[in-house]
């Protein structure tokens, strides 16, 4: 019998983290102890608990450090120390925030936090602030206090993020909704794309366009002279974009990619990912004869090996595949932004970055 593949296990976010740290430090402020383990409240009521991987305290500071364990999801963050340094403050005035070494700096309006404000963002806040206050009613004292929060190496790891591009200098950002990484929900990824909207939006722009990947991206920047704010990293993504477009619309929006990821856009799918489907060569070969190509052709395209060959063999026949498959994945794109004042354009690029396809804007 085959060996049963066990759960992906889930992990925290940097919120969960960074909560837990800061109430551990102010803990040992106002009690001379730290924690641990550490257990906090999240947002829809769990109680985990974490062991500390680090303290440090002197008369007037104290600092704890967790560890991120992000599961089985492929965080970038996952293993690095979440660390709060929690100072007293005085009465009345509450919790503050900042941003220690590794924790970003928003810079740019649309984001969750005003630009200037350290890269935490509300629900980390919320769940920091509720445990001061936690252990603050415990202890029988004030709850105000200056939060800093800081990821060594923070700064190194957020060049592997999209914070730049959202205008988030100096480090990574404190995220999380929940308190939990569900593995391979991409929940970052999906952020960044909302975010980026919100950004493009905020700077008053009113084309973004998304793209499937770094070749697409570069192309169509090219094509529009798009400044950096208006392209959107959307990945496999393109129906979490439309989704969030739908909500938040801008007039006009690009979707940009190779002639595989647009194909399966074309046969009705918004989730571009292989697992989620595959390129349909019957489909395609169904294109080709809309487009005008022989018999021949599209018995040949339902024999391809890929996408990319299925493409040259109409080329090599002038038969404009492209634009037909352009079109189709129009209408896919349409029918999820339908009843909104939002016009959508497809483009197909190759892997020379050449426009092989394209349904224009209406």
């Amino acid at each position: 019998m085959a060996k049963q593949e066990r759960p992906l296990r889930r992990g925290w976010t940097t919120g969960t983290c960074a909560a837990a740290a800061a109430k551990a430090a102010f803990t040992a402020l106002v009690t001379g102890e730290f924690p641990d383990p550490v257990a906090v409240t999240l947002p829809r009521g769990e109680r985990p608990s974490f062991a500390l991987a680090m303290t440090r305290k002197d008369d007037n500071a104290a600092t704890a450090g967790i560890i991120k364990d992000a599961g089985d999801d492929p965080d970038v963050t996952h293993g690095a120390l979440i660390c709060a340094t929690v100072r007293a403050a005085s009465t009345g005035a509450g919790v503050s925030f900042r941003a220690g070494a590794g924790v970003g700096t928003v810079t740019r309006a649309g984001l969750p936090v005003p630009p200037g404000e350290p890269a935490i963002n509300p629900m980390p806040r919320r769940m920091i602030q509720d445990a001061i206050a936690e252990v603050a009613a415990a202890a029988s004292c004030a709850a105000d206090a200056e939060v800093e929060i800081s990821i060594p190496g923070g700064e190194a790891l957020a060049a592997k993020t999209l914070n730049g591009r959202l205008g988030i200098v100096g480090g990574l950002s404190i995220l999380g909704t929940t308190g939990i990484v569900v593995p391979y929900s991409c929940s970052a990824w999906i952020h960044s794309i909302h975010s980026g909207i919100d950004v493009a939006r905020a700077a008053g722009l009113t084309h973004v366009a998304g793209s499937t990947g770094a070749s697409s991206e570069a192309a169509v920047q090219k094509l529009y002279g798009l400044p950096e704010i208006a392209l959107i990293d959307m990945g496999d993504f393109v129906g979490g974009m439309l989704k969030y477009l739908r909500r938040h619309p801008m007039p006009r929006v690009t979707i940009a990619g190779g002639v595989a990821k647009m194909t399966k856009l074309a046969q009705g799918l918004t989730d571009l990912h292989s697992r989620r489907g595959e390129v349909d060569l019957a489909t395609l070969a169904g294109f080709a004869d809309t487009a005008g190509g022989s018999p021949a052709l599209c018995a040949h395209i339902k024999t391809a090996n890929t996408a990319a060959e299925a493409f040259a063999l109409a080329q090599s026949q002038n038969i404009a595949l492209g634009d037909t498959v352009a079109r189709a994945a129009q209408a896919t794109a349409a029918r999820v932004v339908a009843g909104r004042d939002i016009a959508v354009e497809i483009v197909l690029f190759d892997r020379e970055q050449n426009l092989v396809g394209r349904a224009p804007f209406k």
